[in-house]
């Protein structure tokens, strides 16, 4: 069966075809179920992968039920995709400065749309292997392709099977969900689940949320030629953000030409002589957008129906997923959750990171907190903002004063060397400590960057570690040291002072 038949967000292409023959094989036939499971796992995204791998690794006897794709949202419609499509943006956009190092590229920089939607395909492809059913199967997983639904307590049906299990995990994700603008469902619009499949470049798109997808496309398309609109309801992009740290992602997207419309709210959506026409209302002016297509930024919903939860004695929210105790455990005590469906950090590596606590917690009788995670994230723009811990307001709100420590990377040899001196490193310390409540880091690898700091504050490493810690020059990395540098400067009191002055008067 054609890959348009079965899974229409996919076109018909054979890169598609090698990537359903891994993650949803059109013959795969599911195997008779092997008595009673120590773990059923239901959905395989990176949770569910995660989950059922590193169960079968320790010995235990796992099924896996995926209804759609395994890899989940973040290899078919997420992660992967996005990212390839920011590789090929980075490019465009630095051949479009060259000039600025010299460099004379000759003739305009021109993006072949469906050559760069080809190779993202491709990759996605290449990658699909490290979630194929196949391996999974290799490693010992009984791989179940079709719903999943709960019958009781103890027993899941997926098709004519019926798996007994000991302990179950629910990690079916989340979704893109419309909001409630009039005219947007029948004029149309694309999300991150079909926003990867468009062929023909966009002449004019308007985004609708300036969240982490809504700015990382809008820059992508206004990088591959688009005339892009980036619309959100408040005065600031990438809200729950540094303030600062988001201004200067703002300018970094005007600067690629991307037309802020902020204070504004979409009124309703028309469809006129084949265009797209976005009435939108800022204070008392409504004016009117034309664009040919739409890409809605915002809004996520739990996978929850379907599941025969109730059949199972699990309460769940359909606004706020599987409800679920600091364990990951549901209301049936033998049944966990892991992943979007439970979390409100909706990140691939916190889905990762919870599926490890529900492997210690379902199979070993463990008691690992949720709550005791340090989640980083980052929005992955040209810059890179990238957060762990606390902002400077959450400290506030618990009754800690800070200390906020800056370095600017125009001040880091390295960035200017590069030419990517707009952004810099934020610390907030417990004031008059060096120990670490938060950071947010702007800079092209942001993302890299934000480790080291999320690694000292798992450990307990305040400021004061980071400054003693050697960091090999010139890189961008330097400037967390000299973070822990300006930490060192505070220590130096006018007691300490006139003490240290004292004593290299009478060295002398």
């Amino acid at each position: 069966m054609a890959v348009s038949d079965r899974l229409p967000i996919l076109s018909c292409d054979p890169d598609n075809e090698l990537l359903v023959s891994n993650v949803h094989p059109p013959d795969w036939k599911n195997p008779e179920p092997q008595g009673r499971y120590n773990l059923v796992v239901i959905g395989a995204g990176t949770a569910g992968l995660v989950t059922a791998m590193g169960a079968a690794n320790l010995g235990a006897k796992v099924a896996l039920v995926e209804m759609q794709l395994m890899g989940g949202d973040c290899l078919n419609v997420g992660c992967v995709p996005s990212k390839a499509l920011l590789a090929a943006a980075k490019v465009a956009a630095t051949l479009r400065k060259s000039s600025d190092y010299g460099i004379r590229a000759h003739g305009s920089v021109e993006v072949d749309f469906p050559a760069v939607m080809e190779r993202m395909r491709r990759v996605r492809a290449a990658i699909s292997r490290h979630d194929s059913a196949q391996r999974y199967t290799e490693a010992g997983v009984d791989v179940f392709i079709g719903r999943g639904e709960f019958v009781d307590h103890h027993h899941l049906r997926v098709k004519d099977k019926v798996l007994n299990f000991r302990r179950a995990v629910i990690a079916t994700g989340a979704r893109a969900v419309a909001i409630p603008i009039p005219g947007l469902k029948e004029t149309g619009y694309l999300t991150n689940e079909t926003i990867f499949e468009l062929t023909e470049l966009p002449r004019r798109l308007g985004v609708i949320g300036a969240g982490p997808i809504g700015c990382e496309m809008a820059q992508v398309f206004s990088r591959f030629g688009s005339e892009v609109y980036l619309l959100e309801r408040f005065s600031q992009i990438l809200g729950r953000e540094d303030r600062e740290a988001a201004s200067i992602v703002a300018r970094a997207l005007r600067q690629d030409g991307v037309r802020l419309v902020l204070n504004c709210w979409t009124r309703s959506v028309v469809g006129e002589n084949g265009d797209k026409v976005l009435e939108v209302e800022c204070g008392d002016e409504t004016s009117r957008i034309v664009v040919d297509e739409i890409l809605l930024g915002v809004g996520r919903t739990p996978n929850v129906e379907g599941l025969g939860l109730e059949n199972a004695g699990v309460n769940y929210d359909r606004r706020q997923g599987v409800i679920v105790n600091e364990y990951l455990q549901t209301s049936n005590p033998v049944i966990y959750a892991a992943g979007d469906i439970c979390s409100l950090y909706k990140f691939t590596h916190t889905a990762d990171a919870t599926a490890r606590i529900v492997i210690q917690n379902t199979l070993f009788l463990g008691r690992k907190k949720v709550g005791n995670l340090t989640i980083p994230w980052c929005t992955y723009t040209d810059p890179e903002i990238a957060h762990v811990g606390m902002y400077e307001k959450d400290a506030e709100e618990q009754g800690l004063q800070v200390d906020t420590f800056v370095r600017e990377f125009k001040d880091v040899d390295r960035a200017v060397l590069e030419g990517e001196t707009d952004g810099f490193v934020k610390v907030h310390t417990e004031k008059g400590k060096d120990r670490i409540l938060g950071a947010t880091i702007v800079a092209p690898n942001a993302g890299n960057m934000i480790s080291e700091i999320t690694l000292a504050i798992v450990a307990g490493a305040g400021l004061g570690t980071l400054a003693d810690t050697i960091h090999p020059y010139p890189t961008q990395s330097e400037a967390i040291r000299q973070v822990g540098d300006a930490y060192n400067l505070t220590r130096l009191t006018p007691l300490v002072r006139k003490c240290f002055d004292w004593w290299l008067e009478w060295g002398r």
